[in-house]
């Protein structure tokens, strides 16, 4: 062999361990997740310093039109924190909502707005992007006498309609669905505690389902492993049933259902948690931290969770890229962990 010869071979040779090595360096790095639902963790996301911008409870998250991630923390301190999606913490306000819990982003004719429920104050409030408090709906008194007093009112989510009117899960209260107009009257309300698949033992998260021509309610029953669809007046239409998982709110993001599992297989395991997908049909195509879905006779077999990557996820933002960021409750007041798509 020549010099020339061997100098060609012996580059390419290294070339070719360079790549090699450059696959070894990115594919070291753990997926998540099945059926090409799958996703690399980073759990050092956010950039905030704890110091000065603590967290307590991360309970919900959004992207706005501009691509800022917005997290609701029930930390006085700060209760909104608005980044980008590097994790660059960009600004902060709030400091009225101890139980900062639902946090819903609605754009109305251009302009969005934030619909936030305390848990602790039993109320809800709609605001500007900047924290300007516009509307608070309060204990629904005069709903012919469902509610005595304030604190059997324990709003944990909300959603809205094209035409303004807010629909609001009673998740930790009497688990009444109440509908609202724009300006705050009651209009309707359906459900509360009970046993048949009409009612809710911890609806927890609630929203309108554009998927299909007709929308529909989605609406959570955590305790129960389920989601349930009603129509916007109230009519149960179909319960999907998620056997081993303690889903939170419901989160579409294009054909897909995304929702953080708080516990698994049922309330009682703590430290248990995952995030589940599922396709435009209800079925579940993969979980993240969780075991891998499977199906007998088109019957959806118990979950539970595999990785102890989470403690007790709340919730799920899902960006424009498709990456996701997971907020966690009780989990030793961490800031939320990105998952970015692979």
């Amino acid at each position: 062999m020549n010099r020339r010869k061997f100098l060609e071979t012996t580059s390419i040779a290294a070339g070719s361990m360079l790549i090699m090595n450059g696959l070894y360096a990115k594919n070291k790095e753990k997926v998540y997740g099945y059926n090409n639902m799958l996703y690399t963790l980073d759990t050092h996301w956010s950039k905030a310093d704890a110091s000065k911008y603590p967290v307590n409870d991360c309970h919900e998250m959004v992207q706005d039109k501009h691509g800022r991630v917005i997290l609701l923390t029930n930390e006085t301190k700060n209760n909104i924190l608005i980044y980008n999606t590097k994790g660059k913490l960009l600004n902060t306000w709030g400091h009225d909502f101890p139980g900062g819990h639902g946090l819903t982003l609605h754009n109305e004719n251009g302009t969005e707005f934030l619909y936030i429920t305390d848990i602790v104050k039993h109320q809800v409030y709609k605001a500007t992007m900047d924290g300007k408090i516009l509307l608070t709906i309060d204990t629904p008194l005069d709903a012919n006498g469902i509610y005595k007093k304030q604190e059997e009112f324990v709003p944990t989510e909300t959603t809205i309609d094209e035409n303004g009117d807010i629909f609001i899960a009673d998740g930790y209260g009497a688990q009444y669905i109440m509908q609202y107009d724009q300006q705050g009257k009651l209009k309707n309300y359906f459900g509360g505690r009970g046993d048949g698949d009409e009612h809710f033992d911890n609806a927890h998260g609630i929203l309108l389902d554009k998927r299909n021509i007709e929308t529909t309610l989605l609406i959570t029953d955590r305790t129960r492993n389920c989601f349930k669809r009603f129509t916007k007046d109230g009519k149960l239409l179909e319960v999907i049933k998620l056997p081993g998982a303690c889903v939170c709110r419901p989160v579409i993001h294009g054909d897909h259902l995304y929702a953080a599992v708080l516990r698994s297989p049922d309330i009682n395991a703590v430290g248990t948690g995952f995030v589940t997908i599922m396709d435009k049909g209800n079925k579940v195509i993969s979980n993240i931290g969780g075991s891998e879905p499977v199906y007998t006779n088109n019957v959806l077999q118990p979950m539970h969770q595999t990785d102890k990557i989470f403690v007790h996820p709340h919730d799920v933002c899902v960006d424009t890229d498709e990456n996701l960021y997971v907020a966690q409750w009780d989990s030793g007041k961490v800031y939320p962990y990105k998952l970015k798509r692979v």
